[in-house]
């Protein structure tokens, strides 16, 4: 790697968001200066053998998971292995870090950032209480509807518009499903909509195991006119 690589000054980041290299030397690195912005997704790419790794890995996670250890109080140090200094003149601007390297999968349950630093069931309540949820089609915020509502919306439509009511069965999930499509069955559904295409029950492909498909029964197709209301209401209950 070349001795010194700094950011072009139209992409400088403010000297309070870089982490600051200064001498770095581990392994086949050779006294580089480096200024990263923190906050952005940093790509390092280069030959085999330019010191990506030494400047990633064993300087940068590792001084980071070196300070953080230092942080801790006497008795949770001792739960650790010393750390050794990577051998660079000063970095500034670091935090505790986290890395994910290139290596074979385990079975280990705990397999993603969120899970390995303990902030997935923070992030899933987060979501589900403040998050709001949108159409991935149209954008439009999607909101908890009374049955009566829903039927107000439906009838609100211009006259002659073509409704389908449709009750999800699957979302995106592998398997040919065949036990969902015999409960469709059994309850008296006579269509299916499968991966955005209508079929008459009887006449619905058979699903390949190993792709992801959208299962919905349908409820009841309709056209806007006046007295459908008895209807649809007892279409969407």
């Amino acid at each position: 790697m070349s001795s010194e690589v700094l950011p072009p000054p139209s992409a400088a980041a403010p000297s309070g968001d870089l982490i600051r290299i200064r001498g770095a030397r581990t392994h086949n690195l050779r006294n580089v200066d480096l200024d990263v912005p923190q906050w952005r997704l940093v790509v390092m790419t280069g030959l085999s053998g330019s010191g990506k790794s030494s400047l990633a890995f064993d300087t940068l996670l590792a001084e980071g998971q070196r300070q953080y250890i230092e942080s801790l109080s006497t008795y949770a140090r001792q739960f650790f292995d010393q750390m050794e200094r990577p051998d660079v003149d000063a970095i500034e601007g670091l935090q505790p870090t986290i890395a994910i390297d290139q290596r074979a999968t385990t079975n280990n349950p705990r397999s993603t950032v969120a899970t390995v630093t303990e902030i997935y069931d923070f992030l899933r309540v987060l979501m589900a209480r403040v998050g709001e949820v949108a159409c991935p089609e149209c954008g439009t915020a999607i909101t908890q509807q009374t049955p009566a509502e829903i039927q107000q919306a439906i009838l609100a439509l211009p006259e002659q518009s073509k409704v389908m009511i449709l009750a999800p069965m699957v979302r995106g999930r592998k398997g040919r499903h065949a036990e969902v499509m015999e409960q469709v069955r059994k309850e008296g559904f006579v269509r299916v909509r499968i991966d955005g295409l209508t079929y008459e029950l009887e006449d619905a492909p058979e699903l390949k195991a190993q792709q992801r498909h959208d299962i919905d029964a349908v409820v009841d197709r309709v056209i806007i006119r006046p007295g459908i209301e008895n209807r649809l209401a007892e279409s969407v209950r």
